[in-house]
């Protein structure tokens, strides 16, 4: 059988799914890894740090190699990378002489993998033929939200079944879908951003434009204000509203990852309804008063409200700023697709990091600290209030 277009937007859904598992999955087993390999809480924390930091450089470089090397073998050396990391996790620690390092190692793998995922999966999606490119996009990065909640649940699951001590079994078992989805990249159709004869504007001409540095400032906004809550939702559940733990864990980012799934996949059914920078506007505008809501309330069930309304407002911002880029700058290419995910990623970093030393100085109030991260929807609508101005 031939495969078609419409199988490489099931191969882009699926590769959403792969990231999520690549992002979601290791913090699940932190305190595993600090029982199991006797390793200190603070260098436990900079996993994180180490996972999101080679993405970030993964996005500076793709953005000057994955036009020479081409998108499929990019693609392909994505799902080869998230598999491999993935497997080296349950492998690498206990055959290297320090576990820390086994798990470093394992981490950068699947970081490259994940990075370059990031950054060639949405022009792939992109290049795909069909009218309704920002319901499209939409509708795909709503699938890093269903992966979030599937990685999660699942686990959890699994954990409650077989027990925690079985976690390996569970990680090959996520390493099984990057490969089948590289093997199915290997075989679909997959087009081009840039007409033939022509050639994209390159980073030197992209930087040249404001209208650029207008979609960098909405995209670290957009990362900045997703972030900023959902890192902290489970902290925040746990010891700002007094609930459980284990209720803080599950409910304060599921109920985010879900509600931000919802707001995606609402305009991936009804985009062609719906005018995009309108919508941005508004989801700005509750962005705001979701952040007033967390920072402010003394109620448990309003603050869960608000991490709620938080992932429905930032929904559209991520996808949506991606396809204004596009209608803007047409002959932006995959250099734009990939200086665009590297301000995404600037802001996933920079946002909760923002909201933890801000919470810091207030005396631990991490609910204050979420209340001074209100500067980055405030931004984020300065932003789309500029971009209406500038003309190229």
């Amino acid at each position: 059988m031939r495969l078609q277009y419409r199988h490489t937007v099931c191969a882009c859904f699926i590769g959403y799914i792969v990231q999520a598992i690549v992002n979601n999955f290791a913090p699940l087993l932190f305190l595993t890894f600090q029982s199991q390999y006797a390793i200190t809480l603070d260098k436990i924390a900079l996993l994180t740090g180490l996972n999101f930091g080679v993405q970030l450089l993964v996005d500076l470089l793709s953005a000057k190699f994955a036009d020479i090397i081409g998108y499929r073998p990019c693609i392909i050396a994505a799902h080869v990378f998230s598999a491999a990391g993935l497997i080296f996790l349950t492998i690498l620690p206990e055959i290297l002489p320090s576990a820390y390092a086994g798990l470093c190692v394992a981490i950068v793998t699947y970081a490259i993998g994940g990075g370059l995922a990031e950054v060639l999966i949405s022009p792939i999606m992109e290049s795909c033929p069909g009218d309704e490119k920002a319901k499209a996009m939409s509708l795909l990065h709503s699938f890093y939200c269903w992966g979030h909640v599937g990685v999660v649940l699942v686990s959890t699951l699994f954990f409650s079944v077989f027990g925690i001590s079985n976690w390996k079994i569970l990680t090959i078992i996520w390493a099984i879908i990057p490969i089948l989805n590289g093997i199915l990249f290997a075989k679909v159709p997959i087009g081009s951003l840039i007409a033939e004869g022509e050639k994209g504007y390159g980073i030197k001409r992209l930087l040249s434009f404001r209208i650029f540095w207008i979609f960098f400032l909405l995209m670290a906004c957009a990362g900045a204000c997703e972030q900023a809550v959902s890192q902290w939702a489970s902290a925040y559940a746990e010891s700002g509203l007094g609930v459980p733990k284990a209720v803080g864990d599950l409910a304060g980012p599921l109920l985010f990852a879900a509600a931000m799934g919802g707001a995606r996949l609402f305009y991936g059914k009804f985009g062609e309804k719906i005018d995009l920078k309108k919508f941005m506007l508004i989801s700005g505008i509750l962005c705001l008063c979701s952040y007033l809501i967390i920072g402010l309330s003394p109620v448990p069930f309003a603050g869960f409200l608000g991490c709620a309304l938080c992932g429905l407002s930032v929904g559209i911002l991520w996808p949506g700023t991606f396809s204004l880029s596009v209608r803007r700058l047409p002959g932006g290419g995959t250099a734009m697709f990939a200086l665009l995910a590297l301000a995404g990623d600037i802001g996933c970093s920079g946002g909760p990091t923002y909201v933890g030393m801000m919470a810091n100085a207030f005396g631990g109030h991490l609910s204050l600290g979420i209340l001074a991260g209100i500067i980055f929807p405030a931004l984020l609508m300065i932003g789309m209030v500029l971009e209406r101005r500038f003309r190229n």
